[in-house]
């Protein structure tokens, strides 16, 4: 993609770099927000951590060597940022992973910035008792509309890994809201 390759040129050189970042912040700034919101899913701390994200892109920006697309770079980063987050918070309040996820989905009833009806809330509930990887996959697949191709590139896994973890996430996934 030209236009792609042109921004991370003029974000590699300095007297152009700043007025790039602002194209590339207001590029991508929804999109990453709502990938790093199914990841941690409160707004505020989505907050933080897309600034964190787009804090480690600019400080990084000139050892992108652009062996993979610019987008693929910065949902990386994105993805990586919010693990941490999750595992830090986990940590600061002695819980398990697991324990973290409950909480955040309890939270989520308490968000103001939740839109979401007692299904959407029920699939949350059900999206959080998934392994990491399943997760991401689900995520990125179901809601995103991402192709397996480029979430292979953003979790560095293959394709076929990816194909049989988003099967297992919908079959966890059917079986929990058929509990009810």
């Amino acid at each position: 993609m030209v236009a792609e390759e042109n921004l991370v040129q003029q974000l590699k050189q300095n007297d152009s770099q700043a007025s790039a970042f602002e194209v590339l912040v207001s590029t991508y700034k929804e999109p990453l927000y709502w990938h790093i919101r199914r990841i941690v899913l409160n707004h505020d701390d989505t907050d933080d951590v897309l600034q964190n994200t787009f804090i480690k892109v600019y400080k990084n920006i000139k050892s992108f060597k652009g062996d993979s697309k610019l987008y693929t770079w910065l949902y990386r980063i994105a993805t990586n940022e919010a693990l941490t987050f999750l595992k830090r918070k986990a940590r600061q309040n002695s819980l398990s992973d697991g324990e973290t996820q409950e909480r955040l989905v309890q939270n989520l009833q308490a968000d103001v910035y939740f839109e979401g009806d007692e299904i959407q809330l029920r699939l949350q509930e059900a999206i959080a008792t998934l392994p990491e990887k399943q997760k991401l996959v689900f995520n990125m697949k179901y809601f995103q509309e991402m192709k397996y191709e480029e979430i292979s590139e953003i979790l560095e896994t293959t394709v076929g890994g990816l194909k049989a973890s988003y099967h297992l996430a919908v079959k966890k996934i059917e079986a929990f809201l058929k509990e009810d």
